[in-house]
């Protein structure tokens, strides 16, 4: 953002009840409130980081939104990831700018602004959805925040693949990531980053043993835990509420076929799990069952 707020800029305001909301700035209009209006012109070629104040005298705090408050006011009809495994996320899948990745389950595009805004100016993410109002609703989402050019949608399911290859990384937020592995190691370059999240403890144990049954290595499955404090010096202590078990966090690397590395699972396990995706595979086909992405 400008140093001065700009026509089309997104801007926080910020409550005295410390309530958000989110604007974007364009000259000539209003923005309303059960206390009064703001003038987006009073905020057009300003700096932020100051109060102003409806024709009522109520008072708010205008700042530049951070990636945080984005994620959690973006209009959405499915679940956020939260913030605190979006973070870990970025890490986890080494992204920066220049770095080129592909997300399976665009959803309404929270997590997708989180990578663009890691791998962008240079670098691009490739983001696949089957439903059209998902996918609708994630190209205006980006589009809102001018993040469209570091974008490219796919509005298709993944059983055929992805259309790249050889990119940074693959992130799959599907509700059976498992079915997806082979597909995924096709598109990863060598030693390339996988990760996905799931919310149960049972499609954790279903991806692991999919991992450790194909060429993936070093797999990692964690847990991120939040908790606030009460902003209040004299009493200092941690909120009633805090966010706890949102999702499963997994993570792998691509590793080469028929690397030594791999002998390190157990043959026994390998074909234990190899044998049960078969028989799911085949009672799926015997009731004409398609996996969507």
């Amino acid at each position: 953002m400008s140093v001065v707020v700009q026509e089309g800029d997104v801007v926080l305001l910020v409550s005295p009840d410390r309530k958000h909301y989110l604007i974007r700035v364009k000259a000539g209009e209003r923005w309303f409130s059960h206390h009064g209006s703001i003038h987006h012109d009073d905020l057009i070629g300003r700096p932020l980081g100051r109060t102003l104040h409806t024709e009522h005298g109520y008072a708010y705090l205008a700042l530049e939104p951070s990636t945080h408050d984005l994620i959690h006011t973006l209009p959405r009809t499915t679940q956020i990831i939260y913030s605190k495994d979006a973070a870990q996320i970025v890490m986890r899948l080494s992204l920066y700018p220049g770095r080129t990745l592909i997300e399976a389950g665009t959803g309404s595009a929270g997590l997708t602004l989180v990578l663009a805004r890691a791998v962008m100016p240079t670098g691009r993410v490739y983001s696949y959805e089957t439903r059209p109002e998902s996918f609708d609703m994630a190209r205006n989402n980006l589009d809102e925040l001018r993040l469209l050019p570091y974008v490219t949608l796919h509005n298709e399911d993944i059983v055929g693949g992805f259309h790249e290859t050889d990119v940074d990384a693959v992130f799959l937020d599907l509700r059976e990531p498992w079915l997806f592995l082979d597909q995924t190691w096709a598109a990863l370059k060598g030693s390339g980053f996988f990760g996905a999240l799931v919310p149960t403890i049972n499609q954790v144990t279903q991806l692991v043993e999919g991992l450790q049954s194909r060429s993936f290595g070093d797999v990692m499955v964690e847990e991120i835990i939040q908790r606030p404090w009460k902003i209040v010096p004299a009493r200092l202590r941690p909120e009633d509420r805090m966010i706890a078990h949102s999702a499963f966090l997994v993570f792998a690397r691509k590793i080469e076929a028929g690397d030594e590395s791999l002998s390190w699972m157990p043959d026994k396990k390998r074909r234990a799990y190899l044998g049960k995706q078969a028989m799911a595979e085949r009672e799926a086909s015997e009731r004409g069952l398609k996996v969507k992405a």
